[in-house]
């Protein structure tokens, strides 16, 4: 089969298509032909070796993270999957590999299709719906009738995370560019803010949830706008010692941990408010939760309408990296 591969960490973010063996599969495992897998930024943290101390992974590596394809084998375990299954999921951290043909996985940590995606749309879906589904269920902790603001929610991101906060009976407040605020109050969010017109953090006070997609950067403004004992988690601002011990993580790494996210957690502290950092994780069983919102909501991610094949592997790569995109970046297999 084909499989998009490197054999070092670098910044090049530059892949070779190369042809190895269809994986085997254990007894707990499926065998899924991959229809489509997304390029994510976080291939780039994957190739440059930024998360190696997260997950450090040994080489060649096939890349890719997000999946979704049809059932091809199962093993003698599973009970869940039969052959001809449309299926999607985020790849566990430690077994990625979604740029192939083929991928083998647990069946426990994928989930059937929602019945109203393409596999497109479907293989959109999955990271990041599991991303806001444990940021605000596992991180947050989110109580209903409390308020949730994502400062750059108009994008894939926030077309996930708004219906899930919905579902959880949270108030939703947005900032986004002007295009997206329609879409983004017609899938639920409750108030947005043009950042081109608006400062958020001049109107917004006691706000009791923030996660945020924007990085360091925004980072004071976000947290000036929580009341004490509020909750910030992020996508993008870095790990602290919080995240090394949720992951268990050997006691070295969460002393580095510590010392990498001090200032956050300084920050933090000193507007009396938890700093919590994500790196989400593979999970069957809360995609089939997502699975249900999607279908209710009839959620459908955008998705960049660029067509790529695993040959131009590369160039999807470049679009993520440097590119303007209009939705999530798919490679296509026939």
């Amino acid at each position: 089969m084909k499989a998009a591969q490197i054999t070092k960490y670098s910044k090049n973010f530059k892949a070779s298509v190369n042809d190895i063996a269809i994986p085997t599969i254990k007894d707990d495992e499926i065998l899924v032909r991959v229809k489509s897998a997304a390029v994510n930024p976080l291939e780039m943290l994957i190739m440059s070796g930024s998360v190696r101390l997260i997950q450090d992974y040994s080489f060649p590596l096939t890349i890719g993270n997000e999946i979704a394809g049809v059932v091809d084998r199962v093993g003698r375990k599973v009970t869940q999957f039969k052959p001809a299954d449309n299926i999607y999921g985020r790849l566990p951290i430690k077994k990625i590999g979604g740029i192939a043909e083929y991928v083998a996985v647990k069946a426990s940590e994928v989930s059937p299709m929602p019945k109203n995606l393409t596999f497109q749309q479907a293989a959109a879906a999955a990271l990041t719906g599991l991303t806001a589904y444990q940021a605000l269920h596992e991180e947050l902790q989110a109580e209903a009738g409390k308020t949730l603001f994502i400062p750059g929610g108009s994008g894939s991101f926030g077309q996930m995370a708004i219906p899930v906060a919905k579902d959880m009976g949270l108030r939703v407040i947005v900032s986004g560019n002007a295009a997206a605020k329609e879409r983004t109050l017609a899938i639920g969010a409750d108030e947005y803010f043009d950042y081109k017109k608006v400062n958020y953090w001049e109107h917004l006070r006691d706000i009791d949830y923030v996660i945020d997609t924007l990085g360091q950067a925004a980072f004071s403004h976000e947290l000036s706008i929580l009341h004490p004992g509020g909750k910030l988690v992020s996508l993008k601002s870095g790990p602290n010692r919080r995240f090394a011990r949720e992951l268990k993580l050997p006691l070295w790494k969460q002393l580095l941990f510590g010392l990498v996210g001090a200032r956050l957690d300084s920050q933090a502290k000193k507007h009396a408010v938890e700093y919590h950092f994500i790196f989400v994780r593979s999970d069957g069983h809360q995609l089939q939760i997502l699975t249900k919102i999607i279908e209710a909501a009839n959620i459908v991610p955008a998705v960049d309408p660029r067509q790529f094949t695993i040959e131009n592997v590369n160039e999807a790569l470049d679009l993520v990296a440097n590119g303007r995109l209009k939705g999530k970046v798919l490679i296509q297999f026939p």
